[in-house]
């Protein structure tokens, strides 16, 4: 069982902030990113991107800039540095497909999501049979050949109806009380980020709180 140190909103945002303030202070001087770049990390986020690869491939855009007739000219968007982050995502899943450089062994972790899964706590009826079936599905699973990218959407596949039972069984009380939660986590980002990241990170946020009120965590290989 773990135990987060922060909001579960904070937790989501905190991927964004990264980015947010890597790009500005690599750039060197204060700029507001425009609701096109908090897209663009959206993006990077919702397709799994770890946020070392993001800042790896940030780092080398600006670093080549750095060396380029243009680096008197200040990088104006973070859209300029999409081409080297798409080149950091291809070197890693590279050598994930090569089983090094990954942070944690695929199969290991869905052994390790299975273990949670049967050790759940305050689980309803539902979702007690549930993750018991879920964790017998992921044992098997680990047990096959496939890349990780393949696996990441087998699994999303398999966590988004388990989070639909959490929401029933939660109730429509339960349930607003942690939206509550969550949008009041938001709060500080309200002002500064387009509507449809705002979105995301709060549809992130609730799951991962649904999750963690039983001692789970998202199921996915590159999500906390």
């Amino acid at each position: 069982m773990r135990t987060a140190a922060a909001s579960p909103a904070a937790a989501e945002a905190a991927y964004y902030q990264a980015v947010e303030e890597f790009f500005v202070s690599r750039r060197g001087d204060p700029l507001l990113l425009s609701n096109a770049d908090w897209l663009l990390i959206r993006e990077w986020r919702t397709a799994g991107l770890p946020l070392r690869v993001v800042l790896r491939g940030i780092a080398d855009a600006l670093d080549a800039h750095a060396h380029s007739w243009s680096r008197d000219r200040k990088v104006g968007s973070l859209r300029y540095c999409a081409a080297e982050v798409e080149a950091a995502k291809d070197r890693w899943e590279r050598a994930l497909a090569l089983g090094a450089d990954a942070p944690v062994d695929a199969a290991q972790l869905l052994a390790v999501l299975a273990e949670e899964l049967e050790a759940a706590r305050d689980l309803g009826p539902e979702g007690s049979e549930m993750a018991v079936r879920l964790a017998g599905e992921i044992r098997e699973r680990a047990g096959r050949e496939g890349p990780p990218r393949e696996v990441e959407t087998w699994l999303a596949s398999r966590e988004a109806p388990f989070l639909a039972v959490l929401r029933r069984e939660t109730g429509a009380e339960g349930l607003a009380r942690v939206e509550a939660e969550v949008d009041s986590g938001l709060e500080p980002y309200r002002q500064r980020m387009p509507e449809r990241v705002l979105s995301q990170i709060r549809a992130d946020a609730v799951a991962r709180r649904l999750l963690e009120a039983h001692g789970l965590r998202r199921l996915s290989l590159f999500h906390d």
